[in-house]
């Protein structure tokens, strides 16, 4: 699933494109909806996205918000969808189909081969969503949004903590809390800091919460410098390779060297090492276990 990281540099990229600093901001030409499910309004029409240029491109949590004409595009890339730039889309619409196209928007051009982006989604689960609105909070997933995970300072980060008492990785995911991580950085973010992903939010010592406040910067800032600058085509590549537990079960800690290990769920798993998080003692699961320290 895209993160903050990515799509922060994937806003980078489109406005970079579409609002350049020393040529005019494009103008929206066509939104064609390749799959029906992927459109979750119905109020604003699309064309109203053409009605002026675009005059901006923001993120809030792990949304893209697209401000263009009289309207905002904000999408949710869900776990498998992804945004595909070509300066050069091929004239004429595309018809609805199973593959993976679930959106295309093109923006207007003197050639017959206008630029754009492409929404994809792999998979048969279907999560991608596209708002079309007059205001972001309109969307239900950006009003329920916390602050964002880098604007959160140290002494508002430790309340938060002590008022919880859930699983301290459950609570980094929890975008009402704290917006813009998901499954793999929260693993990268409990690593770099030491501590289990099975840990209690609220029974974190002061040095422990200290550890993870640093290491929640410390694995975001580096994302986002990683992520800043790439052409949308490479954030993948890059995100994975920067990745020191999260997807690299069985392969060797980078920090001690002991093994990767996973605990898996229904549609989602974590990593984390045995030695740097949790004195060595294996994680069964989240119902089994009875290691949180």
């Amino acid at each position: 699933m895209p993160e903050m990281p990515e799509v922060q540099g994937l806003v980078d990229f489109l406005r970079s494109k579409l609002v350049p600093p020393d040529a005019a901001p494009a103008t929206i030409a066509r939104v064609e909806v390749l799959s029906f499910s992927v459109l979750k309004t119905a109020d604003v029409p699309l064309a109203s996205l053409g009605a002026g240029p675009v005059s901006g491109v923001e993120r809030r949590g792990k949304f893209i918000v697209l401000t263009a004409g009289d309207a905002h595009l904000v999408m949710h890339l869900a776990k498998a969808g992804w945004l595909r730039w070509s300066d050069a889309l091929k004239p004429g619409p595309l018809r609805p189909g199973k593959g993976p196209m679930a959106l295309r928007v093109r923006f207007e051009a003197e050639e017959p081969e206008q630029p754009g982006f492409d929404l994809t989604e792999a998979g048969t689960t279907k999560s991608l969503a596209v708002y079309v609105v007059h205001d972001p909070f309109d969307v239900p997933g950006i009003a329920r949004l916390g602050p964002e995970a880098l604007d959160v300072d140290r002494e508002a980060f430790a309340g938060l903590l002590a008022s919880r008492n859930g699983q301290i990785k459950g609570l980094l995911r929890d975008q009402s809390e704290i917006a813009g991580i998901g499954n793999a950085y929260s693993d990268e973010i409990l690593h770099a800091a030491r501590l289990s992903p099975f840990a209690i939010a609220s029974k974190l010592g002061p040095d422990e919460v200290a550890r993870l406040f640093e290491a929640l910067h410390a694995v975001l800032e580096s994302a986002v410098t990683g992520a800043s600058g790439r052409p949308a085509a490479q954030l993948k590549d890059s995100k994975r390779r920067a990745m020191r537990v999260h997807g690299r079960t069985g392969a060797p800690c980078p920090v001690c060297g002991d093994t990767v290990r996973e605990v898996s769920y229904a549609d989602s798993s974590l990593q984390y090492c045995p030695t740097c998080q949790t004195g060595g003692k294996l994680l069964a699961d989240r119902r089994t276990s009875k290691f949180l320290k």
